[in-house]
């Protein structure tokens, strides 16, 4: 058979029958640009360092990118190794966690807030969320089980946070300066949001890890 008859057939097959893409390395990669995104706002919060808050708006196009390239992926993809649903899940929440961190900092530059010790806290525990995640899903692939604990270690952030927010509310609302008080209840409430889809992702990671057995 000539090598360009060969090619010809390659080239049919691959259309009936095109190649599984490896999602446990795209979700993985996704997941570790979204710790380079809260990262960046932890960063921001310790030292107000102004190019810490530039590279995490440069953060979200790399975000966007791997988002759509992994949406595309499952779109075209004919047979995946985990429930497509799932996926789908992973891919969402996962990128509403930058676009919650985004929101943080564009908000904290728009109402001229600097960080307190209450969004400081936050962000730091967020970080421990986002890194146990991203260690789940860098096993998830081969070993389901082994990513069982860092999901639990993500939900069990996600449960500090709120207890934060909490305090945090609790605390800002003592005084009688209204205007700051709603200003900065809005940056609690994003960081709060962000923390709520560490858990969502955390479940997707658990059901994934239950599915595959």
């Amino acid at each position: 058979m000539s090598n360009q008859k060969s090619s010809a057939i390659s080239r049919i097959l691959h259309r009936i029958f095109p190649k599984t893409a490896d999602f446990y390395l795209l979700l993985h990669e996704q997941c570790r640009q979204v710790c380079v995104t809260v990262d960046n706002l932890a960063r921001f919060m310790a030292t107000e360092c102004v190019a810490a808050g530039e590279m995490l708006k440069e953060d979200e196009h790399e975000a966007d990118r791997l988002r759509m390239r992994n949406l595309h992926a499952l779109n075209s993809s004919f047979a995946t190794p985990m429930d497509r649903e799932d996926i789908y899940r992973a891919i969402a929440a996962l990128d509403s966690i930058v676009t919650y961190c985004k929101s943080t900092y564009n908000e904290m530059e728009a109402l001229h807030l600097a960080p307190d010790r209450h969004s400081l806290a936050m962000v730091e525990e967020l970080q421990i969320g986002i890194h146990a995640l991203e260690k789940g899903f860098a096993v998830l692939g081969k070993q389901p089980r082994g990513a069982e604990p860092h999901a639990f270690a993500a939900r069990h952030s996600e449960r500090r946070i709120e207890k934060m927010y909490r305090k945090a509310i609790a605390d800002l609302f003592q005084g009688n300066d209204y205007l700051n008080m709603f200003k900065q209840r809005e940056l609690y409430r994003h960081l709060s949001n962000a923390a709520d889809k560490v858990h969502d992702t955390a479940n997707v990671l658990e059901d994934i890890i239950v599915k595959l057995g």
